[in-house]
């Protein structure tokens, strides 16, 4: 699977489960932590987990675990790391504390109508 599917993979199970304002942000150019970041907002705790539960299951019906994942204790913020790409779901609130876009704003933002034709 390229990394270009895997980002489309991890987009679809975040849309599947209503995340909202989803960002997808190259960075492979400014970082060797991965190629892309996918970052995505839910309007609860409950709605992070299934999220995050969605993207695991979209990956482990294609054959692939995550690295390491983070976040699923508070479920506020959990991280699924696929080494290629890695996966923020957030809720509202520290979604707008952490602003991962501003931290990355040196990677390509992504139109996901473009990317993922």
């Amino acid at each position: 699977m390229t990394v270009e599917q895997m980002v489309k993979v991890a987009y679809d199970a975040i849309d599947d489960k209503l995340g909202q304002d989803i960002s997808i942000i190259n960075i492979g150019k400014v970082s060797s932590l991965c190629d892309y970041f996918i970052i995505a907002t839910a309007s609860s705790s409950r709605q992070v987990k299934a999220i995050a539960d969605s993207v695991q299951d979209a990956f482990t019906a294609e054959g692939i675990e995550p690295r390491a994942k983070e976040g699923y204790d508070t479920q506020t913020w959990i991280l699924l790391d696929y080494a290629d790409i890695i996966v923020h779901v957030f809720d509202e609130e520290n979604r707008l504390f952490y602003d991962l876009e501003r931290i990355w704003r040196d990677g390509k933002e992504l139109d996901s109508a473009d990317f993922l034709k």
